[in-house]
This record gives C-alpha cells, sequence and structure tokens, in this order.
C-alpha cells in the first residue's frame, strides 16, 4: 500500500494511533481543527520548536524511519530539560516528497511515539502535506516549569563551576562514520552511531537541577561545547575557563581517535548534538549537588571549568598551557 493509494486522511488516521500517552487533562486530540488541553495553573508554559530537513539536517538513505522520527523529538524534548521544565504535549508537521514509502513515514512515527511513551508526551496533532523534493519535519512541544526554578542562560555568576551531565563529542563521531561510509565493526563505533542518531534527551536530569536551587545558567549542547558556553557567556556577561584534563571524554571516542588520528579534545569542544546539558553551578553548593546528582542518575556530575570575569573563552591545556578558545560549533548560515 501506498501514500497515495491511502490519501492524506488515511495517513492521519494510521499515525494517530498511540500518540495519546497521558489522556488526562486533555479535551481534544488528533482529529480536530485544533488540539485543546489544560494547562497547571501557576506554572510557566515552554514550547519549543525544531525544523529538520532532509540533506541538511539528515541523509534520508543514512537512516531509519524509526531513528529519525526518535530524534526529531528527543531534539525538542532537550529544550525543555535545559530549561528545567516537563514535556507535556508535542505536534508534528510533515512535508512528504513522492518518493518517501509509506514504511518509512510509519516508522517515522513509531520513533517518536517510543520516545513519546518513555516521558509521557502526548503527540496531539499538527501538520501534512506534499514536498516538491525533500522530507521536511517540524516539531513543537510544549512544557511546563515553576517559575522559581525556570533555568535561563543569563544567569551565570563569576566563581561558578562549569558542569556537563555527560560526555561530549560522541555525536561527532557518529555523524563521521556516517558522512564517510564507515562502517560499524566495533562496540565502540555502535556506540557513537547510536550517540547520534538516538540521543538522550536530559528532562530528568534538567528537573533535577533545576529543583536544586544552586544552579544559575543551563543550556542544551546542540551546536557544540563552545558554541552553546558561548552562548552563556554572551547573555550572563561573564567569561569561562575550561580543563582539558577535565573534560568527560567517553572511551568510545577515545578508541575512535586513536583509530583514525583525530584529537579528543578538539571533538568535545567542537562537536554538536550531543544533548547534554551544561550548566553553571554556585561553587559552594556543588559538593551538594554533584552527591545528588550521583545518587539520582548514578553517574556524575562532570565538573569541566568554572566561569570568570575576562569575557574570554580559555583552556587550561593539558601541558597546563592556557589559549583562547574560538567558538566553533554549528552555525547553519556561516556553513558552505
Amino acid at each position: 500500500m501506498s501514500l497515495k493509494e491511502i490519501g492524506e486522511f488515511g495517513f492521519i488516521d494510521k499515525i494517530s494511533r498511540g500518540c495519546l500517552i497521558r489522556p488526562e487533562g486533555v479535551v481534544t486530540a488528533i482529529g480536530d481543527d485544533a488540539a485543546a488541553f489544560h494547562g497547571k495553573a501557576e506554572q510557566l508554559l515552554l514550547v519549543t520548536t525544531d525544523l529538520l530537513v532532509e540533506r541538511v539536517h539528515f541523509l534520508r538513505q543514512a537512516t531509519s524511519g524509526f531513528n529519525l522520527g526518535y530524534k526529531a523529538l528527543a531534539v525538542n524534548f532537550s529544550d525543555i530539560a535545559a530549561m528545567g521544565g516537563n514535556a507535556r504535549e508535542a505536534f508534528v508537521s510533515i512535508g512528504i516528497p513522492d518518493d518517501c514509502p509509506l514504511e518509512f513515514l510509519e516508522d517515522l512515527y513509531r520513533g517518536m511515539q517510543h520516545l513519546a511513551s518513555e516521558f509521557t508526551v502526548n503527540i496531539l496533532g499538527g501538520d501534512t502535506t506534499g514536498s516538491k523534493q525533500d522530507l521536511i519535519i517540524n516539531v513543537v512541544v510544549t512544557g511546563m516549569a515553576d517559575p522559581s526554578e525556570l533555568l535561563l542562560r543569563s544567569g551565570a555568576q563569576v566563581g561558578d563551576i562549569i558542569c556537563s551531565t555527560g560526555c561530549l563529542g560522541d555525536s561527532r563521531a557518529g555523524l563521521h562514520l556516517i558522512l564517510n561510509t564507515i562502517g560499524i565493526d566495533s562496540p565502540e563505533l555502535r556506540a557513537l552511531f547510536d550517540a547520534h542518531v538516538l540521543p538522550k534527551p536530559c528532562l530528568q536530569e534538567g528537573r533535577l537541577l533545576a529543583a536544586s536551587g544552586c544552579v544559575h545558567a543551563a543550556i542544551d549542547v546542540s551546536d557544540g561545547l563552545s558554541s552553546d558556553l558561548g552562548h552563556i557567556m554572551q547573555a550572563s556577561g561573564v567569561g569561562a575557563r575550561l580543563v582539558a584534563k577535565q573534560m568527560p571524554i567517553s572511551p568510545h571516542l577515545q578508541v575512535f581517535c586513536s583509530r583514525f588520528g583525530f584529537d579528543p579534545i578538539e571533538f568535545a569542544l567542537a562537536g554538536g548534538e550531543d544533548y547534554t546539558l551544561l550548566c553553571s553551578v554556585e561553587r559552594k553548593q556543588f559538593g551538594r549537588i554533584t552527591e545528588e546528582y550521583r545518587k539520582a542518575f548514578d553517574r556524575p556530575l562532570y565538573p569541566i571549568g568554572e566561569i570568570t570575569d575576562t569575557g574570554r573563552m580559555e583552556l587550561v591545556e593539558t601541558d597546563s598551557r592556557l589559549r583562547d578558545i574560538t567558538p566553533a560549533g554549528w552555525d547553519h548560515f556561516k556553513r558552505k
């Protein structure tokens, strides 16, 4: 059966099954002109959106529908996580070219539903249309946050400890494997590939950090550590000093860099789409929050540097030399 055979409304009927995961508070879901749902009193409404365009953000022939759908939702969940919120509802709009099989599209929605189920997020609607050439996916996710716990980029203070919730550079290595059609021939390469195609949004981690009362600023690492830290610096009017020896480099990335001749620190600094959370933590409360974090997630909250008053981004090299860092992450309009 093809998409042309079942038509737009037949397709909507197919993909809408299993999208209502948390029915409480929902008045209307997919099937009416608009979704209607109750928000929570005294909470802030968060809204984020992300647009994925074939050949810009993904190569359809290099991914499965499931992985693409999962990631399309995950990157939006990551934005909600960076604000310290809970993800609540999702809306998916998709432009479909003639050469995109129905099976791929059904698999794409299965990927979204899988991740939505994990975090009890409803998929309440969106739009479908044809596309002349490329597959285009736009996702909107709403969330809720306590006004007193909202995390912003603008609150970093001099002396704060800069932390990451996970390892850095893995996703960039996974993308390198895809773009260079390198076979996945080891557990290490599989882990890096999965880091790129199936990123784990840090929603629970973001909630713990927000509720701690000692995190002054946060952002998710989507464009790359150096670029995203630069956003915090600019919004907060501060500088930052990172320490190479403290950079969280996974064993998988170490193996990859040794095998292919790359510098893992540079991968960590400039690699995008890790979707870890980067945050600045009050120095006096650092011990407390790291202990709470380890107890909750059975892994460390990695300290990687400190907020300074220099206005510059610096790196303490492994030989203790200090050098300036130029942000080198992803920028759509500076890339050729």
